[in-house]
């Protein structure tokens, strides 16, 4: 496992997933999966459906990790710029705090 999934493992929401780490938001009714690649040292967004029955308005605020390991709804890419910017922002605070450059959440796929 390279050294930065593990770090990232002990942030707040993250799991490991072989050579990348992931963690799941919701905010203001919007779900999103963070991917972080290691090897390819970048950060992919998606946008995740809420499963049937969920109430969009009890989500949180966007920095807030949930638990999603039961939801099997399908995920779509996401272009960066339509990422809410407190979410970005905690992804790269999230990638400082584990030793990786917080500006690879920034460089383009």
């Amino acid at each position: 496992m390279y050294d930065s999934i593990a770090a990232l493992v002990e942030q707040e929401g993250w799991r490991a997933e072989g050579d990348a780490a992931r963690v799941h938001y919701d905010g203001g009714g919007d779900r999103f999966a963070v991917e972080f690649y290691a090897d390819a040292e970048r950060v992919l967004y998606w946008t995740v459906p809420a499963p049937a029955g969920s109430d969009p308005s009890a989500a949180a605020d966007g920095s807030t990790p949930r638990d999603d390991s039961t939801a099997t709804a399908t995920a779509a890419p996401v272009p960066r710029d339509d990422v809410p910017d407190p979410l970005r922002r905690r992804i790269r605070e999230d990638l400082a705090a584990a030793g990786a450059d917080p500006d690879l959440e920034r460089r383009g796929v």
